[in-house]
């Protein structure tokens, strides 16, 4: 690592020669297969960038030249250019981001890693350099060709093409992908664009991506494919992108430098508007990554450096249970359908895809897509599965409340990572979800335990064809099952004090815990903590956490006081319903919402982070025993 080490900033590029920068981009690629392997991360798509990276910074000057990278998984080059080269915690606790970071260097100006975000702040940035009288300043954009699927990505090409003299700079890093191959992406190929093979692939290209282009993508398809001009020597890529009012230069080989660099620097000095179409290989150099037809090492945990292959074999994940069950699903009924929104191997439909691939739908990076849509396959009489992330349903918060609850559609929306997913950092962890839908009428919220309930709830969600349900569960391991003993209610009854039911004074116990989803262990664990004490405990998981079940007031009032754990954000959370729930019915008793604070939390291990925010079983005990003691002292004083 001779020449890695001696580039603490973008400017030390400037001193090496040709044949050094070739090797440096070898020495790049060797650090991060080797330091990402012992810590995991998204090797891949930085393997793919290591030439795109070194020559941005060497035409521009960061971070006088804002560089921006969408969602921001390829960052990792840029670290290393810009003086970060300890990636020996990289996505731990005190360590690196795995995305861009404000708090770790002025280099990075938005630590965003939801897709296709970048060009928007593209747009203010450069009207905010233009305004202020800074037109030296060019704001460069790199964005994935999976990126470019979203809505947002064409709104903001949209308004930047608007504006002739923004010396914005779009970096088209065009690898065919996002996680898995991308949908339309651009012709990978670097020789003359005139051939019948180039325009077929740029027509093919043109016509996925346009058309997924609200009101403008199909007029203007089919004016490029009607023109009257010879279309082999009219089409070509630039034929669409300066239609938009947009310079285009490329395609480049995003592996070759001297290209790069020329091609940089001509946009550099246009003044305005220019995309720069890079074609690029994810996962390049790595033998193991470019023979991955999945993801090409998109993300990686912890692998052998030389074989690609995991060091620890883990058991099996919510997801995997989750993808199971919809393939037998899909199985029993034709209705069912699945929608992923260019997450088709994360969120676990890949056996579905395979099974039934006439009733899987990709949209692409387009949430408020997949919600609408969804709607409309349910108004023709299909059940539609609607899996993305947690964190990502955020974005299409309006479709599901206006499109699908409003019009009682039977969509069920299936969330993964739910709750502190913690290494990927803030925007990752799915700390909102049971918040914000808890306003949408009719909506039905599930929160599985265990395995065994991902399957049961899933079902139940899809029997329901009147309203939108929602499943959502955890990352990783999905643990061992965790039996009821009994219900009441809706509910399953996870832990009951003693054998005889009530005490003397009729209460069941002390304390009723309402554990949600995943929580249930940890509850279960801090009841084992209380009775220590003296404290009795009933433990319920409520399994649908919205609507409150009926029978929980009820339930609630045989107790001294109500605790409610969760792995979500505790505004307005399930804890707020119940509580909400407990003072409609007239119960008026003590209650503990546990949950994750409003805050976003940096990354960590999800259990370093639980423990941070006082979410484990000897925080719950030691606040419960304290308020029990507390209603002791009044009890002896009244």
């Amino acid at each position: 690592m001779a020449l890695l080490t001696r580039i603490r900033g973008p400017r030390d590029l400037d001193r090496l020669t040709g044949p050094q920068l070739a090797a440096l981009a070898q020495e790049i690629r060797s650090f991060l297969v080797e330091e990402v392997s012992k810590t995991g991360g998204h090797l891949g798509p930085n393997l793919g960038v290591v030439e795109l990276t070194i020559a941005m910074h060497r035409v521009f000057d960061s971070p006088r030249d804002r560089i921006l990278f969408d969602t921001g998984h390829q960052s990792y080059v840029h670290k290393l250019l810009t003086g970060r080269q300890d990636f020996s915690r990289l996505k731990m606790k005190g360590g690196l981001s795995g995305y861009p970071s404000r708090a770790e260097s002025e280099h990075d100006v938005i630590e965003n890693s939801h897709a296709s975000t970048v060009l928007g702040y593209a747009d203010g940035l450069a009207k905010a350099n233009k305004i202020q009288g800074h037109k030296d300043r060019p704001v460069v954009a790199v964005i994935g060709d999976g990126a470019l699927t979203g809505g947002m990505a064409w709104e903001a090409l949209n308004n930047i093409a608007d504006c002739k003299d923004l010396p914005v700079v779009i970096v088209v890093n065009d690898n065919e992908r996002s996680y898995s191959p991308t949908i339309g992406g651009l012709a990978n190929h670097l020789a003359t664009l005139r051939t019948t093979q180039n325009y077929e692939r740029f027509l093919t290209w043109g016509k996925e991506a346009l058309q997924r282009t609200p009101v403008v993508g199909q007029s203007l398809f089919e004016t490029l494919h009607g023109a009257k001009k010879g279309l082999k020597d009219f089409i070509a890529p630039q034929g669409m992108f300066e239609d938009l009012g947009l310079k285009y230069i490329g395609p480049i080989d995003g592996h070759d430098l001297a290209a790069l660099e020329s091609a940089f620097t001509k946009a550099r000095g246009f003044g305005g508007p220019v995309i720069v179409h890079c074609i690029t290989e994810k996962g390049r150099g790595y033998h193991a990554a470019e023979q991955n037809d999945e993801d090409r090492f998109h993300a990686v945990g912890v692998i052998h450096p030389e074989t690609g292959l995991p060091i620890k074999s883990s058991g099996k994940d919510w997801t995997s249970v989750f993808g199971e069950e919809m393939v037998s699903l899909g199985r029993e009924r034709k209705d069912i359908v699945a929608i992923t929104a260019a997450m088709l191997h994360p969120v676990g439909l890949a056996p579905f895809a395979k099974a039934y691939p006439d009733r899987i739908f990709d949209v692409g990076i387009a949430e408020q897509h997949a919600a609408v849509s969804a709607a409309g396959l349910a108004t023709n009489g299909l059940h539609p599965v609607v899996a993305v992330y947690a964190t990502f349903l955020n974005r299409a918060f309006d479709q599901v409340l206006m499109d699908v609850a409003l019009h009682k559609l039977g969509v069920t929306f299936v969330l993964d990572r739910a709750g502190v997913t913690g290494t990927d950092g803030a925007s990752h962890n799915g700390m909102w979800d049971m918040s914000i839908l808890q306003v949408v009428p009719g909506l039905r919220l599930a929160a599985p335990r265990d395995a065994d309930q991902v399957r049961a709830q899933l079902r139940e969600a899809v029997e329901v064809g009147d309203a939108p349900t929602v499943v959502r569960y955890s990352k990783g391991t999905v643990g061992p099952a965790v039996p009821a003993l009994g219900r009441i209610g809706g509910m399953d009854v996870l832990r009951e004090n003693g054998e005889d039911g009530a005490g003397a004074d009729g209460r069941r116990a002390d304390v009723l815990i309402v554990s949600v989803g995943a929580m249930a262990t940890m509850c279960l664990e801090a009841a084992e903590l209380l009775a220590a004490q003296g404290i009795t405990t009933t433990v319920v998981d409520p399994r649908w956490v919205k609507p409150v079940d009926a029978a929980l007031p009820g339930l609630a009032a045989e107790h001294r006081m109500v605790v409610t754990v969760e792995d979500n954000g505790r505004a307005g959370g399930v804890g707020s319903a119940i509580a909400q729930a407990l003072r409609d019915a007239g119960v008026d008793l003590p209650l503990r919402d546990f949950g994750i604070p409003q805050e976003f939390l940096d990354h960590a291990k999800r259990e370093e982070i639980l423990a941070e925010i006082g979410l484990t079983a000897p925080d719950i005990a030691r606040k419960v025993t304290e308020t029990v003691a507390r209603l002791d002292r009044v009890g002896v004083e009244a």
